[in-house]
């Protein structure tokens, strides 16, 4: 396994292995690896002979900077994470690589952007469109693994990659659970022990809201509200948002339909903001 962080250095690589008739597929990351980042880099070598992973803690996709600053890193552990699985290559760029002096270019999408995560974190789906494109255009994969866990992350990939003619295949993850449920996240290691044992709880709210749906239920205000007092009993801080969307171009949905329909939310445990989603419908 090679760790570069010249890009010149990645291009060479990557361009010695296409030469060769090899396909290569890219996991992006910010670091502090999971049992969920490697689920992908296994995905990525089911499409593909070799697998690049990007380890980058990106600050132009942080609303505040205190979350950039407390943002967890291990690149030794990330390192032996990824020899363990096989990683070709492990691409770990700087800021002043990424966006050097006098930087002024981004790549904004949408409608897709302007709701959920987006309308209450400014500027997050800039900063990662932005650096996506920029490692895109840099590894040159031909396939992509994006974990479903960011549903609306991985919606916005998709609708970048498509409307600017990419070259790129994106490949969905499933998301990864602990055993008690709680979505697998590198930031589960900020939460105290308190707010890690109830974390759970909004897993157990989705899955009410399942149950719920499979018997009959068609309100999405009742599913939204049975689902709000679920997560606020388990004991969050505050719920950033809770909204049932049309699982192909977010936009909210009053009723449940024949739509496919997706439930995501983000609840703050103390000062820890996770998110997770569902389907709720899949025609």
């Amino acid at each position: 396994m090679q760790i570069h962080e010249r890009m010149e250095a990645v291009v060479e690589i990557v361009k010695g292995w296409k030469k060769a008739g090899e396909t290569v597929a890219f996991v992006p990351t910010m670091g502090y690896l999971h049992e969920g980042h490697l689920s992908l880099i296994r995905t990525g070598f089911q499409h593909a002979d070799r697998v690049v992973v990007s380890i980058y803690v990106n600050p132009t996709q942080f609303d505040r900077s205190a979350d950039l600053q407390s943002y967890p890193r291990d690149m030794e552990s990330d390192a032996a994470l990824c020899e363990r699985e096989g990683v070709d290559l492990i691409f770990t760029p700087t800021n002043t690589m990424m966006y050097p002096e006098h930087y002024r270019t981004y790549v904004h999408v949408e409608t897709l952007t302007e709701r959920l995560c987006g309308a209450t974190r400014p500027g997050h789906f800039r900063g990662v469109t932005t650096i996506v494109a920029k490692l895109f255009n840099i590894v040159q994969p031909d396939v992509a693994v994006f974990g479903q866990k960011d549903y609306q992350q991985l919606k916005v990939i998709e609708r970048m990659v498509e409307d600017l003619n990419m070259p790129i295949t994106i490949v969905p993850g499933p998301t990864l659970r602990e055993d008690d449920g709680l979505a697998m996240s590198s930031r589960n290691a900020r939460l105290t022990p308190e707010h890690r044992k109830a974390a759970p709880g909004i897993y157990a709210a989705l899955q009410s809201c399942i149950k719920a749906v499979e018997a009959g239920e068609r309100n999405v205000d009742t599913l939204i509200s049975d689902t709000r007092k679920m997560i606020m009993a388990a004991g969050a801080k505050r719920i950033d948002y809770i909204d049932i969307i049309e699982a192909n171009d977010l936009m909210p949905l009053r009723a449940l339909d024949n739509r496919p329909a997706q439930m995501a939310v983000a609840v703050f445990f103390g000062d820890v903001r996770l998110i997770d989603n569902v389907s709720l419908y899949r025609p």
